[in-house]
């Protein structure tokens, strides 16, 4: 159960993300400590197949500096705190370009240099407020979301009080950052919804252009701050801001010159979905709030017992409609009944009746497919976007244990898509022992020849947390391991994990990193927000303690040569939205990689592992004709293999990694 703390001057910033702070952040504290000390650590690594019992997450001891730490297959590199603007903010989101990891913050944004993972240094902190700052580049080019009715133009932080004003910034900021140290502000596009998050489309048929895709989740502005911004439903003006995103087409040559170029309605004739009602846990904290006559509310899976700072005004509001001077029975009751749709458009979930969702959170666009991924309140939608400009809805599910779908990975070729639920808007402590493991989770989806959407299974982070740790699914991304579906994600105060999802029925943790609550009394904003792999290395944007960057160890469960085949890797720049397609250059290790799988999996004979094995090191310690004609004989020997064996697609795999190093 979540009780909301605004006060009167922050009522007015409120979005879907509003739910997250009302809940914590609005009334933070942070308390910062003078000087680093040793976290405690509970070392897990081992080589066995399976998990650490008991679990070493369960029971790590709080603190913001200071907290017990856990950790399986994986170990953390370095821990930076952000630098002092940025040091009681929140952290958002990360893009990569070339030795630089960009963290959005709602103060901005820092670039953080992180060549030597060990040792990250701020290259630069640009402070300019805004709600949520989510990053995106592409060459020299800086995108930056902004939604909150405060975030102002001319990014000043005294915020922006008029209803109306030429002050404001809700859209999408555009930066010139070939001198990153000193970035320049070069342009911003207005939308009536604000950026709650955007995605960046790189279209391989188009150079000249990139295509960003706006994600809004608050109510429309004023028309008469933005012409034309409509919030009535789209049955009253066709017109209507909502259910539809905004594409924004930037010139490379001339980003100056960025507009809006379509707002594709893919929401048309969705219904609303059926959701799940409140965890047992939450059932008797809220009926026993009932029972003192609270107000009680419940949106997005979570829910909302209101503060009298809260709902006294509302109720002497209603009780002067109705001409008495105070509040009575009636009045009380009248405003129960509207909290629901009042709550719901502060959020920007305006919809009425049996309509659908109004808006998609996230976006992941899958260029080398053609297809996105759109992770839209009450469903998940596949959209073609070989138009990038209007992007086509050509399929959507839903699901009773989502409560709102949150964000998308595809597989690395395109016959899989993981949506995740942010059940609870991300501010809630919905891993406890008690939460359904399959509420606040990730839906894993085959995608047929058709390209439709099959459900497969769930996976949530299985260690159960305290109420005092905001944690259910986030962001993250695939992680690059050759012949295997491995992603890792964030789960705020519940840590990271990674988790191979190759059987898509049967998803398995493979390694996790975690640790213990802020604040052992109460909860506080903090944890991963968003997690990916780039070039080697994890990187994660902690909410309230910096960047933390990890380093994956070999286990049973993923070798050595299967962390080096991913490291071979390479990327000029990251946006996990805008998902790359991964290719694996000709290497030893690749090789290796598959030889080490087809040994966990049974798909060589132990004897003919080792004959492999063997060949490989001595073509290996070839050189020239010799090791192109042993690696040619490996392949042809390798290839014959296939026809008896179990896992005979992994062989033809091994047989081709080995045909590429021949040549």
């Amino acid at each position: 159960m979540t009780t909301l703390t605004p006060t009167p001057h922050r009522m007015s910033c409120i979005s879907r993300f509003a739910l997250l702070f009302l809940a914590a952040a609005c009334s933070r504290t942070v308390t910062v400590a003078t000087a680093p000390s040793a976290a405690p650590s509970s070392a897990a690594n081992s080589m066995s197949a399976s998990p650490p019992s008991p679990d070493p997450r369960v029971g790590l001891k709080a603190g913001m500096w200071d907290a017990g730490q856990a950790a399986w297959n994986m170990r953390l590199v370095s821990a930076t705190r952000p630098p002092a603007k940025f040091l009681n903010g929140i952290n958002s989101d990360l893009t990569f370009l070339g030795k630089y990891a960009i963290q959005g913050s709602f103060n901005g944004y820092q670039v953080w240099d992180i060549s030597n993972p060990a040792a990250p240094t701020i290259k630069t902190a640009f402070y300019c407020p805004a709600s949520q700052s989510d990053v995106s580049v592409y060459k020299n080019l800086l995108i930056v979301s902004a939604e909150a009715p405060t975030a102002r133009l001319d990014c000043g932080g005294q915020g922006v009080s008029d209803t109306v004003s030429k002050e404001r910034i809700r859209g999408i900021r555009i930066f010139d950052i070939t001198d990153i140290a000193n970035p320049k502000y070069i342009a911003n596009v207005q939308t009536c919804r604000g950026s709650h998050t955007h995605t960046v489309l790189v279209d391989p048929n188009d150079r000249d252009n990139i295509y960003v895709y706006i994600s809004g989740s608050s109510p429309p502005r004023s028309p008469n701050e933005m012409t034309g911004c409509v919030g009535a439903m789209p049955e009253q003006n066709p017109n209507s801001a909502l259910f539809r995103i905004e594409v924004i087409k930037i010139p490379l040559a001339h980003p100056e010159q960025a507009a809006i170029v379509s707002s594709p309605r893919i929401f048309n004739d969705l219904t609303q979905p059926k959701t799940h009602g409140s965890a047992p846990e939450d059932v008797a904290m809220i009926n026993a709030a009932k029972a003192r006559g609270e107000f009680v509310t419940e949106i997005m899976g979570m829910t909302l017992v209101l503060p009298p700072q809260f709902t006294k005004p509302l109720l002497d509001s209603t009780a002067k409609a109705h001409g008495r001077t105070s509040a009575n029975g009636a009045d009380s009751a009248a405003l129960r009944a509207a909290i629901p749709d009042m709550i719901k458009k502060m959020v920007g979930m305006e919809a009425e009746g049996n309509h659908g969702p109004t808006q998609c959170h996230d976006i992941t666009v899958f260029p080398a497919i053609g297809l996105a991924g759109g992770a839209c309140e009450g469903y998940g939608l596949l959209l073609d976007i070989k138009d990038p400009a209007h992007p086509r809805r050509i399929g959507a599910v839903a699901d009773s244990n989502f409560s709102y779908w949150h964000s998308a990975t595809f597989n690395n070729d395109g016959t899989k898509v993981l949506f995740s639920d942010e059940w609870g808007g991300g501010s809630a402590p919905k891993c406890r022992a008690s939460d359904p493991k399959q509420w606040g989770a990730d839906a894993l989806f085959t995608i047929d020849a058709n390209r439709q959407m099959h459900f497969q299974g769930y996976y949530k982070m299985p260690a159960a947390q305290t109420p005092e740790e905001n944690c259910v699914a986030h962001n993250g991304s695939l992680i690059p391991i050759p012949g295997r579906d491995v992603m890792v994600q964030a789960w705020y105060q519940g840590g990271i994990s990674v988790f191979d999802w190759t059987d898509a029925a049967h998803a398995k943790e493979i390694a996790f990193f975690d640790r213990g609550p802020i604040d052992p009394n109460r909860m506080q904003m903090g944890g991963s927000w968003s997690v990916y792999w780039y070039n080697g290395e994890i990187v994660s944007s902690e909410i309230a303690r910096g960047l933390d960057v990890f380093e994956l160890t070999p286990s049973a469960l993923l070798s050595q040569n299967e962390i080096d085949a991913a490291k071979t890797v390479h990327l000029d720049y990251l946006n996990a939205q805008g998902q790359p397609k991964f290719i694996w250059p000709a290497s030893f290790s690749l090789a290796r990689a598959y030889v080490d799988q087809l040994e966990r999996s049974g798909g060589l004979s132990s004897s003919r592992v080792s004959s492999v094995r063997s060949s490989l090191s001595a073509a290996e310690s070839a050189s020239g004709g010799g090791r192109r004609d042993a690696l040619n004989k490996l392949a042809s020997q390798v290839d014959g293999d296939a026809s008896g064996s179990r896992d005979a697609a992994k062989v033809r795999m091994l047989a081709a990694s080995v045909g590429d190093l021949a040549k």
